[in-house]
């Protein structure tokens, strides 16, 4: 059962209530545990199999791996982990991507098509096996020591907050926390947790601006994004722009929103998660971006794939090929379609250009002009107008559409009679995006915005929340999507 989004956030707020007002301390995490499968059963049904399988696979193999003595067997059981791991997600994600092309082959030399599986897309599969896989990888490595219980890990894979879409937690960031609210947790009597508690303010705090920004910017931006995307033939390069541009901001505040809304519910059950996003649209470069969005998965890529690979250790050229091979795996980790695949190579492009250029002339890695506001301000214009050219190949599928749709970008052709015609057809929404763009602006002019609203006194703390919420209560039935990130 996949709710909406509105279903699905009601959903997710009573689960996190039903854990805060009735945990036992001395059972928190098996109640916690329970609250997971529960949550993950609600969304997925009878997937919560899958889950249960990459837990169990990953338990004892990181065990084994960490006995073992003999670095031949070590490898034997990784490897094992790993081709479990991939070989669920790739079967379930990518099988019919693969029917389809061998289909196209076939076709042409007159060959039979394969029927397509049809499987369901088990939700947040792409987010708990790249969490079990580094699990492993860091025993491998020997960096991290395996999970004490069964009952531990499992929580770690099945943690419901960020289960569904990230960010993706690591063991060595998400376990001594656990173990540390055990140790300290000796009684059995009930832990109530009082309105003026440091973590519950922030925590809500954070999942109100999460909310604030899925279910009143990212929903009612869409609507302009999908009417210029839905038939892009034919419109001008400002309504491409306008498309482009909110589409960016759109899948922002979804994603990071969602994002927003797992880390604050986290943070009020006493976990703490890494960002997942940090103001991205103010990076100055293709890799500055990469540090700033997704840095859940984009850490996860340096980690496990680049540096494996070799990362900038070795020669120039395989240092280019490096950050294009991960890139192209990041985009298609996104979705089994050549639109993502497209979409990752751009931005392994935009880094291995980045990186020459740089390498060619390192008088720029220092510069002073890069460093002045108007540098600052160059380096942000041109980054961002790269970045919003890779997201149109990953809001629109269509090939022809797609390459129209470049091509109106790029080659620019500006019709300035006409602005004001497309800015009032989609009045509304237009609005929206403005008002995001100005408060993504202020984020990032005042530092730990969030954090100063949460040590408001509680009467101008709850006129904050009240405020957002009335936002949220008069616009999210009339666009309200489903979350973008659900179907990675």
């Amino acid at each position: 059962m996949l709710f909406n989004s509105p279903d699905f956030i009601i959903f997710f707020i009573f689960v996190v209530s039903v854990v805060v007002i009735f945990k036992y301390r001395k059972f928190q995490h098996l109640f916690l545990l329970v609250a997971s499968y529960f949550f993950f059963y609600y969304t997925s049904n009878y997937l919560i199999i899958l889950l249960i399988f990459s837990t169990l696979l990953d338990f004892y193999a990181g065990r084994e791996i960490w006995k073992s003595q003999n670095i031949t067997r070590k490898k034997i059981i990784f490897s094992i982990s790993l081709a479990g791991n991939l070989g669920l997600l790739g079967f379930f994600k990518y099988a019919d991507f693969g029917i389809s092309q061998i289909n196209a082959v076939g076709s042409s030399l007159g060959y039979e098509s394969i029927p397509f599986l049809n499987l369901a897309l088990p939700i947040g599969i792409s987010f708990y096996t790249f969490q079990t896989i580094s699990y492993t990888a860091d025993i491998y490595r020997g960096k991290l020591e395996p999970s004490k219980t069964l009952r531990e890990f499992a929580l770690f894979v099945a943690f419901f907050p960020q289960l569904v879409a990230g960010p993706i937690v690591r063991a060595k960031d998400f376990l001594p926390q656990l173990r540390e609210k055990m140790e300290n947790f000796g009684t059995n009597r009930l832990s109530l947790i009082s309105i003026h508690d440091r973590n519950l303010k922030l925590g809500i705090t954070i999942m109100a601006f999460g909310f604030l920004k899925k279910m009143f910017f990212a929903d009612n931006i869409a609507p302009m994004v999908n009417t210029i995307f839905q038939d892009p033939i034919g419109a001008s390069t400002f309504e491409i722009w306008l498309g482009a541009i909110g589409f960016a901001f759109q899948i922002y505040g979804d994603f990071s929103g969602y994002s927003d809304i797992a880390i604050g519910a986290a943070l009020i059950l006493g976990f703490k998660i890494p960002i997942n996003f940090n103001k991205p649209y103010f990076a100055t470069s293709p890799s500055d971006f990469w540090r700033r969005w997704h840095i859940s998965l984009s850490s996860w890529l340096r980690d496990y794939l680049y540096i494996p690979l070799g990362g900038n250790k070795k020669s120039s050229g395989r240092t280019y090929f490096n950050l294009i091979a991960v890139m192209f795996l990041g985009g298609l980790w996104h979705g089994a379609s050549w639109n993502f695949v497209v979409w990752g190579l751009l931005h392994g492009l935009y880094l291995t250009v980045h990186k020459l250029i740089l390498n060619k002339f390192p008088i720029l890695k220092n510069n002073s002009f890069f460093k002045s506001k108007i540098g600052k301000i160059v380096s942000i214009s041109v980054t961002q107008y790269f970045v919003f050219l890779a997201w149109i190949p990953f809001r629109v599928r269509d090939v022809d559409s797609m390459m129209y749709s470049i091509e109106k970008y790029v080659l620019i052709d500006l019709q300035f009679s006409e602005i004001a015609d497309v800015i009032l057809s989609h009045k509304l929404p237009v609005l929206f995006l403005s008002l995001f763009i100005i408060l993504h602006f202020i984020s990032y002019r005042k530092e730990n915005m969030i954090d100063r609203i949460s040590k408001f006194s509680i009467k101008y703390w709850v006129i904050v929340l009240t405020i957002i919420a009335l936002m949220i209560t008069f616009t999210y039935s009339i666009n309200s999507q489903d979350f973008i990130y659900f179907k990675f």
